[in-house]
């Protein structure tokens, strides 16, 4: 029995995967990060800011986490680096319901993007790559609080490794990831793997699908492996004629069901605001991170 459910799960994985894959056909763009838990390898423009200050949730029956508020400041050095520096108020929730707040981990990390490919025949810049691959190493590190013993948060240092990438073949558009947690004697590696599709309505505002896989490698004191395997839809919406500032919004589920046995969320959010800060463009507009099939 246990066996089938496998199967099917797996089965309705690769549906979804197939399913985001046909629907980037449409004339639209696939920008990852901030709302989306997916990134790509495009990073903030030289000496520009871009700062995400949000709510984000991830509740199940018999815990949930929240970030009430995260801050998210990633800094443009040169045209193919970002620098990260990340840090929540943390908040969580037992199976008791008992709900317990403090200091998050901070997560820094230095975004790369080795390599790029520009269609033919149009002078090189963002606008102008039809594929492109990056990596984006971070760190997890606890901060000097009573967090982790209080079960606000996990226990650190962990290590991200992921490999990312945005790709444009013909009328397809498509950014995914593929990464790796490093856990530690109290946590688990993990594997992941995301893909956004999605569509820019205008200029001012976009709208994606995510689907995202997060697996435990190994066993912790012989508890049982867990995944979590979620899909939402979210977005950016301008809140002013320069761009300066984004609304970002995003919902999902797991596409399992949700159990005090199990990791799965029964539903996940996002809301924030997106902060463009740096030099001027010549036409009065922050530069941004240029996405594919603009």
């Amino acid at each position: 029995m246990r066996l089938s459910l496998l199967k099917k799960s797996s089965y309705f994985l690769s549906c979804l995967f197939l399913a985001l894959f046909c629907a980037s056909a449409l004339p639209a763009l696939a920008q990852g990060g901030p709302p989306f838990i997916t990134d790509d390898p495009f990073t903030v423009p030289n000496r520009h800011f871009e700062v995400n200050i949000a709510g984000m949730a991830t509740h199940n029956p018999g815990a949930a986490s929240y970030n009430v508020p995260n801050f998210d400041i990633n800094y443009g050095l040169g045209s193919r680096t970002q620098l990260k520096f990340e840090i929540p108020i943390a908040a969580a929730t037992d199976s008791n319901n008992t709900t317990r707040a403090g200091l998050g981990d901070t997560l820094v990390g230095v975004k790369f993007r080795p390599y790029e490919h520009h269609k033919p025949g149009e002078p090189k810049s963002d606008d102008s790559v039809d594929f492109a691959i990056g990596t984006y190493p971070q760190a997890l590190i606890n901060n000097p609080t009573s967090s982790v013993r209080r079960g606000v948060v996990e226990t650190g240092p962990q290590y991200y490794l992921p490999i990312e990438l945005v790709a444009k073949i013909g009328p397809i558009g498509l950014n995914g990831e593929y990464g790796h947690w490093f856990g530690n004697r109290h946590v688990p590696s993990r594997w992941t793997r995301g893909l956004i599709a999605g569509h820019q309505f205008n200029e001012n505002f976009e709208l994606y699908g995510e689907i995202y896989d997060v697996k435990d490698i190994n066993r912790i004191d012989n508890n049982p492996r867990q995944r979590q395997v979620t899909v939402d839809i979210g977005g950016r919406q301008s809140l002013d004629k320069h761009d300066f500032m984004r609304l970002l919004f995003m919902a999902g589920r797991s596409i399992h069901s949700a159990n005090k046995n199990n990791s799965e969320p029964d539903w996940i959010a996002y809301l924030g605001v997106q902060l463009h800060l740096g030099p001027k463009e010549k036409d009065d507009k922050p530069a941004t991170p240029s996405t594919l099939l603009k």
